[in-house]
């Protein structure tokens, strides 16, 4: 307190003078309307320009309600329309597959149902998503996951609105796949280090191959139809344990942004693993 006075007696007269001239300022403006007008547009001018940084900063902090608020406006509207309402997908579209079952027409294999990805990981060694669409939207156990790019992984838990996907980036994941040109089958897998790349197994040393080449699911495989991208060829080299190559694929689903998948249902799966687990009988 003692050095607020001190202050105010060191610089009195110049206090005092600034007093004055705002009191002066003030009654120019009050009672002459052509000052008054002059001071209403500088005051308004710099009021404006302060206002419209200090409301572009506090729009920057307040992105987050802001982002809140519409995403409940959102939910408000969806729940108004029904047409908009987002719950689980409940769409069909419908694959047909070449295989003939008789001269003149074909027989359904494949089921496709699309899906909305609500989780995802791709940093651990073993790594899965979430899917908003589960058993009463007709998702099953084992079912081959696909987004726009490629192969995404397979279906291992459901329940009545979501289903758990093991992904491709998982070490225990398994692929059969093959080169586009050429047809020959191997096996693709990860070896948990980098999201992008994964590795194709068992391609014999014999066979032509060169970078850039295309790798799809196989014919061999029950649960993903045939010809569905997998990766190309980023770099490969002799398997030392085997007479194969060590074959370097870059994925083709770039799993670090994927938002939506479809399932596919092999509906004659059933029918050929039953085949296959009978015996044969001796002729």
């Amino acid at each position: 307190m003692k050095n607020i006075f001190l202050f105010i007696r060191r610089y009195f007269n110049f206090l005092f003078f600034l007093v004055l001239q705002i009191v002066s300022l003030s009654f120019l403006v009050t009672y002459n309307k052509t000052q008054e007008a002059v001071y209403s547009n500088f005051a308004n001018e710099i009021t404006g320009r302060v206002n419209t940084q200090y409301n572009k900063v506090q729009y920057y902090f307040q992105l987050k309600e802001t982002n809140r608020q519409l995403s409940d406006e959102n939910a408000r509207l969806r729940n108004m329309l029904a047409a908009n309402f987002e719950g689980p997908d409940t769409s069909i579209a419908k694959g047909i597959d070449t295989l003939t079952r008789d001269t003149t027409g074909r027989i359904r294999k494949f089921i496709w149902l699309p899906a909305k990805v609500v989780g995802n990981s791709y940093s651990s060694a073993m790594n899965y998503l979430t899917l908003h669409r589960g058993g009463l939207q007709g998702v099953k156990k084992n079912m081959a996951v696909v987004g726009p790019e490629g192969v995404v992984g397979t279906v291992i838990d459901v329940s009545d609105n979501y289903s758990r996907v093991m992904s491709l980036l998982h070490t225990n994941s398994r692929v059969s796949s093959m080169l586009l040109k050429g047809k020959i089958a191997g096996s693709v897998e990860w070896d948990g280090t980098d999201p992008r790349f994964l590795t194709l197994r068992n391609i014999p040393r014999s066979i032509e191959i060169k970078k850039g080449d295309s790798v799809v699911t196989s014919t061999y495989s029950a649960n993903f139809p045939s010809n569905i991208m997998v990766g190309t060829i980023y770099d490969f080299k002799p398997d030392g344990s085997t007479n194969s190559y060590l074959i370097r694929l870059r994925a083709a689903t770039n799993f670090y942004s994927i938002q939506y998948v479809n399932l596919v249902e092999n509906i004659q799966w059933e029918e050929q693993r039953k085949l296959e687990a009978t015996p044969v009988k001796n002729q």
